[in-house]
């Protein structure tokens, strides 16, 4: 299924300048990360899904960086910022060499088909 996404020429100018500036050094820091680590978990502190997705990945024996932003009320825009680069909606996002590969729920489904380290 293709992901709706508002076409570029629909964006003006100043809009496309505020999401571009929009917490840049923390939407760079994940993007060289992704791209200079095999495995890399964005999340969040108190949220349980993310816990069990460190878990997770732990039990698997799959080495990771992990890289934090705030808590539910901390840190909400630089996460958003992150969700905006990486088109998807929820923490934890995972990425192995470069691509996003979702969160927990994805994580164990691709186990389930056989295609985690694959």
């Amino acid at each position: 299924m293709e992901r709706l996404v508002l076409d570029s020429s629909k964006h003006s100018d100043v809009a496309t300048a505020v999401v571009a500036k929009f917490h840049r050094d923390v939407v760079e820091h994940v993007r060289s990360t992704v791209e200079s680590e095999p495995w890399v978990m964005v999340g969040m502190a108190q949220n349980p899904v993310v816990s069990a997705a460190r878990k997770f990945l732990d039990s698997e024996n799959i080495p990771y960086k992990y890289i934090g932003y705030g808590s539910y009320v901390s840190e909400w825009k630089k996460r958003l910022a992150i969700k905006l680069w990486a088109g998807f909606p929820t923490y934890p996002m995972i990425f192995r060499h470069g691509v996003l590969l979702g969160g927990l729920s994805e994580l164990k489904k691709l186990k389930a088909d056989g295609k985690l380290l694959g």
